[in-house]
């Protein structure tokens, strides 16, 4: 064989290679739907369940901090469930962890309609569908974004998918609360679990092609310990712990800080409504100018902006209106840490484990979140009043306006590995 004709041989099995290992991604277009209207779902969902607080406690005779620690399990079992979800998705495929978790948030919401006493609430509520939530929200959709989104786009497609599970917040408020009042908080149960079997159908638009076992340039526990190596990574956990703590104290106990005030059901349905669709803008807005500006000069901004939001709101006399302006500003900072905190991770660390990644931060976010939603439901009993978390989640914000300085974007250096 003759020079010429063993070079071209060579150029061509490398190509072959090159092609092997990198399968042609999915249309951006099915991803960002599909993603989006499964975020929609999962997100839009959840982020009702405060308007339960009211109707399950007096219905069944339990106190706030049942239903809230019930709440606080979901939180951390969405935080612990989140990692093992992520490195399922990332290794065998996203769509079979989706299509577990709407199976699971179907029967999560059921069980909670039919729970009488607080270990079967804890149980439903908590428990299955925390973990069903690690199975169908950002991690794992992210994680598929991230794989198959060109890198100068990642930003924007991630902050167009939080974009829509606003959405999805800002409308599914105000049909739960108009289902939990027409047809008993119980149906409104079974018809969101209903809802969420809805999820099955768009896992299949995010089936990506399998990736040859030779392409796999790390383990999962490899790219797991490199992580936690990394100061940048501990930094970005440190600040979504804060974002877990304001934004489920919020969600959750919002409702009843508003009617203990003397407010009408009718304001914190609004609220969080306004919440939802200012959450819209919000997002989206952070995902495009995550393309522009040092995402870490956003997160910050993000968190002094929240507890400067939270001291005018305590401070002023409470009236509706100041109530729909301070659910307006929230809004716009609500979901707003998430793509550029999912950016960050993908831009240090690459694509190959981000769902995995992503899960492990979002534990932070969820440690947060459980410490938000219990201790809001403890210190309203133990005092009466929501005063000592409202300061606290304010205390939080600059700590995490802070602590997301010390952040690097730059990509990792990695030994690269010798030539066949």
């Amino acid at each position: 064989m003759s020079i010429g004709r063993r070079a071209r041989v060579r150029l061509a099995t490398v190509a072959a290679m090159r092609s092997d290992q990198a399968p042609a991604p999915l249309s951006m277009t099915q991803v960002l739907l599909c993603g989006a209207m499964v975020v929609t779902l999962s997100m839009g969902i959840r982020h009702g369940f405060g308007l339960w607080l009211a109707p399950i406690t007096m219905d069944r005779g339990w106190t706030r901090e049942t239903f809230a620690f019930a709440i606080a399990v979901q939180n951390i079992a969405w935080g612990l469930a989140g990692p093992v979800a992520g490195m399922v998705a990332d290794r065998w495929g996203a769509w079979r962890v989706l299509i577990v978790g709407a199976l699971l948030y179907a029967g999560g919401l059921v069980a909670m309609a039919l729970a009488t006493s607080g270990l079967g609430f804890t149980g439903s509520a908590g428990l299955l569908i925390g973990i069903a939530q690690s199975g169908t929200t950002y991690a794992v959709v992210y994680g598929v974004i991230g794989r198959n989104v060109a890198a100068e786009k990642r930003s924007w497609a991630m902050g167009a998918t939080a974009a829509a599970g606003s959405f999805g917040q800002f409308l599914m408020v105000p049909v739960e609360s108009w289902l939990i009042g027409h047809w008993g908080w119980q149906n409104a149960l079974f018809v969101l679990g209903t809802l969420a079997l809805a999820i099955l159908p768009l896992t299949f638009g995010l089936k990506e092609p399998a990736r040859p076992a030779h392409a796999v340039q790390q383990s999962a526990g490899q790219a797991a310990r490199e992580a936690f190596g990394h100061g940048s990574f501990r930094w970005l956990m440190a600040g979504y712990f804060v974002c877990g703590f304001q934004v489920v104290f919020i969600g959750i106990h919002l409702p009843s800080y508003l009617k203990d005030k003397g407010l009408g059901p009718e304001v914190a349905t609004t609220a969080l409504a306004l919440i939802g669709l200012f959450n819209v803008i919000g997002t989206y807005t952070v995902g495009v100018l995550g393309q522009r500006l040092a995402k870490r000069h956003i997160l910050s901004a993000i968190y002094a902006l929240r507890a400067l939001a939270i001291v005018v709101f305590i401070s002023v006399p409470l009236t509706p209106l100041g109530v729909y302006v301070f659910a307006s500003v929230m809004g716009l900072l609500w979901l707003s840490t998430v793509p550029p905190t999912n950016a960050v991770v993908a831009q240090i660390f690459g694509v190959q484990y981000l769902s995995m990644l992503g899960g492990f931060v979002f534990f932070s976010h969820q440690v947060g979140s459980f410490l938000g939603v219990w201790l809001g439901g403890k210190l309203y009993d133990a005092t009466g009043s929501y005063t000592v978390v409202w300061w606290l989640a304010v205390a939080l914000g600059v700590f995490a306006a802070i602590v997301n300085q010390p952040v690097r974007e730059s990509p990792i250096a990695r030994p690269v590995p010798a030539a066949a």
